[in-house]
């Protein structure tokens, strides 16, 4: 299995912040939905704790069609759904995941997560679905990392909106 990091951002490459969704575009929902349909998802505590402003329940799906693996070193559930696992912040566990056979692994969100996965080659993937908006400041999208990396372009998609989303594959 490949990990493949699907992450919407603005035109400066920020991809959140003021603790809130930042756009709303059809588009890009609808392609989000086609493209993880099946795949588990894999992401940091920060993200995972993020949904709980939009009604997330502690220990339930985030995603209802997907399996969950949060990775914190100290995220704990009092009920938790049998499709949301709580995994240590260490490379083996990644990498059990993706000795696993079935679909790619799609890592939701970034920041801090990201840049780790990214600094131990761990990202095989980059979807960016670059909105057409300009937020000034946000989350970077691979943290404090400093990894340098190739990219190689293999699919591109543009949308009536101005919405663009590129695919990349990381060479590490």
């Amino acid at each position: 299995m490949i990990i493949s990091q699907i992450v919407a951002a603005g035109e400066k490459n920020e991809i959140g912040g003021q603790n809130k969704l930042l756009w709303h575009l059809p588009n890009d929902l609808k392609f989000f939905k086609n493209s993880t349909w099946g795949m588990p998802v894999i992401m940091g505590r920060k993200t995972y704790e993020f949904g709980y402003r939009f009604g997330l329940i502690a220990g339930q799906q985030a995603y209802p069609h997907m399996t969950h693996y949060i990775f914190s070193n100290s995220l704990t559930f009092e009920e938790q759904h049998p499709k949301v696992q709580v995994k240590p912040i260490k490379i083996e566990e990644i990498e059990k995941l993706k000795l696993q056979n079935g679909p790619d692994i799609y890592l939701c969100g970034g920041g801090q997560f990201a840049g780790w996965l990214l600094d131990n080659h761990q990202i095989d993937i980059l979807k960016i679905k670059l909105n057409p908006l300009i937020l000034g400041e946000g989350i970077k999208l691979f943290g404090d990392s400093r990894q340098s990396f190739k990219t190689e372009l293999i699919d591109t998609n543009l949308f009536d909106n101005g919405l663009q989303i590129m695919t990349y594959k990381i060479s590490h």
